[in-house]
């Protein structure tokens, strides 16, 4: 069984900073991308930014400038330090892995909330 789990969510003001934690466990071998996405009250869940394996990144729009997404393979875990964050920000973030664990799946946490004040 593989979990992910998110941390490092929380209240904040305008401009200011968290770091989100994604810890992969369990029976996983091998990870290729990690993402993170949001989902905010009434709207979509959106690709907030991704990492390959190797280190190659992107990013929406916008959060370009402002979050920076990186991950520790040794510990099957990812990271998004969001600076310069605003109430349109806030959402919940989930984090996502494509992985094998005897085939090749995705899978998701259960998400962390961030809440932007102004």
């Amino acid at each position: 069984q593989v979990q992910l789990v998110e941390s490092g969510g929380g209240l904040v003001q305008a401009g200011g900073s968290l770091n989100l934690s994604c810890a992969a466990s369990g029976s996983i071998l091998s990870i290729r991308a990690m993402k993170w996405y949001r989902q905010a009250p009434g709207k979509e869940r959106e690709l907030v930014a991704a990492i390959t394996r190797g280190g190659s990144t992107n990013y929406a729009d916008s959060v370009k400038g402002r979050f920076t997404i990186s991950r520790d393979n040794a510990k099957n875990t990812m990271y998004l330090q969001m600076n310069s964050l605003k109430p349109e920000d806030t959402a919940l973030y989930y984090c996502n892995a494509y992985g094998y664990s005897g085939t090749w799946n995705d899978y998701w946490g259960r998400g962390t909330q961030v809440t932007v004040s102004s």
